[in-house]
């Protein structure tokens, strides 16, 4: 499981970029807006991780919302553990899944979900989504705006 802190020893800090995401600590801070319901989206173009059979790098576009209760994520934390996935081996699926489940362990959010929108490797995209649940009533949910993978037609 990731390290968890509630503060910010990273921000403002030069801080060497953890190997694994066992190495990371995801921080988090009070939501100054707890009596509110609205949507926070984390995207994330650039997440790589390697599969875990070859060795060879994979590539995602990561969507992540959630609706704040007690605790926000600190940001430049997020940017750490994701950026820690970079020598990790595991599949799409495990990745993904296992970013949500961190998230939600550390925020008690509302609500969450994440959207994994991974590059084609021999020819197959695999989209892997996950959620809490349903959003609370009311909530404005933009779509997550990726399309589906179309090839090169």
């Amino acid at each position: 499981m990731v390290k968890t802190h509630t503060g910010t020893s990273q921000l403002g800090a030069s801080v060497a970029a953890p190997a694994s995401p066992e190495e990371a600590t995801l921080e988090r801070v009070p939501n100054p807006h707890r009596s509110e319901h609205y949507l926070a989206r984390f995207t994330a173009p650039e997440f790589t991780s390697l599969c875990p059979v070859t060795g060879q790098p994979d590539f995602a576009l990561l969507v992540i919302d959630y609706v704040p209760d007690e605790w926000l994520v600190e940001s430049k934390s997020l940017k750490l553990y994701l950026g820690s996935f970079r020598n990790h081996g595991a599949f799409h699926e495990d990745c993904t899944l296992r970013i949500g489940k961190d998230l939600v362990a550390i925020l008690s959010p509302r609500w969450f979900r994440i959207g994994g929108y991974w590059y084609p490797r021999g020819g197959i995209p695999i989209d892997v989504f996950w959620s809490t649940g349903e959003p609370p009533a009311g909530l404005w949910l933009p779509d997550q705006g990726v399309p589906p993978y179309r090839g090169r037609g």
